[in-house]
């Protein structure tokens, strides 16, 4: 008789794992501190070898950005699927929106949500991390970039204007990630707040005065 686990259980096995090492390096990372967390504790919180880490994660930075990595790609998914009618920016504002209003969802499929918060604030008070965040970061935007490009007709390496308007987009993010990160409210709807408040403020910087003597 055949004994051998079916296929389906097997990868959910593997998932509960993967999902397991996940929620138990980033609550040690915001509870020690990124630097002071090893791979090994993380593997000994799921009772499992560092072997076995290995198989599901390339090292600590790839596990610390596992759960960034979705919502990357939530994000991501929401500015493809903004209405060809809205101007560039309206479409990044609206996506970003969008994604913060849907986070809960995505997120929660592997860790709760307010670890996945408190993991984005430590990022932003950690030098490894936030070097690593930025990089990234960059590269979800040259993405972002791109589809921008495609949705307007534009060849991205020829005509700057997705890449600046995404930069414009990116720089408003920056600063409110930098803000959100030292306030007291960790909440979804305070970011999300912040990052709207932001955003508006940008037609009005770029086109009028700021003083009026």
């Amino acid at each position: 008789m055949d004994t051998a686990t079916p296929p389906g259980l097997r990868e959910r096995k593997k998932q509960r794992t993967r999902d397991a090492l996940l929620r138990a390096a980033l609550e040690l990372f915001t509870t020690r501190g990124y630097d002071n967390t090893t791979v090994d504790e993380i593997a000994e919180a799921v009772d499992v070898s560092q072997r076995t880490f290995f198989r599901y994660f390339a090292g600590k930075e790839d596990v610390a950005f596992a759960a960034q990595d979705i919502a990357h790609t939530h994000f991501v998914e929401a500015v493809r699927q903004r209405p060809p009618h809205e101007a560039p920016l309206e479409a990044l504002r609206n996506a970003v929106l969008e994604s913060w209003d849907t986070i809960e969802e995505a997120i929660e499929q592997v860790v709760p949500l307010e670890l996945y918060l408190r993991m984005c604030r430590l990022t932003e008070s950690t030098p490894a991390l936030l070097a690593s965040h930025l990089r990234r970061t960059d590269e979800v935007f040259e993405e972002t970039a791109r589809i921008i490009a495609e949705r307007e007709g534009l060849d991205v390496d020829t005509d700057p204007r997705p890449r600046v308007a995404v930069a414009v987009f990116g720089g408003v993010i920056r600063v409110t990630e930098r803000r959100w990160g030292t306030d007291g409210d960790l909440s979804v709807t305070a970011i999300r707040a912040l990052t709207a408040s932001y955003l508006d403020a940008v037609g009005p910087l770029l086109t009028e005065k700021w003083r009026t003597g």
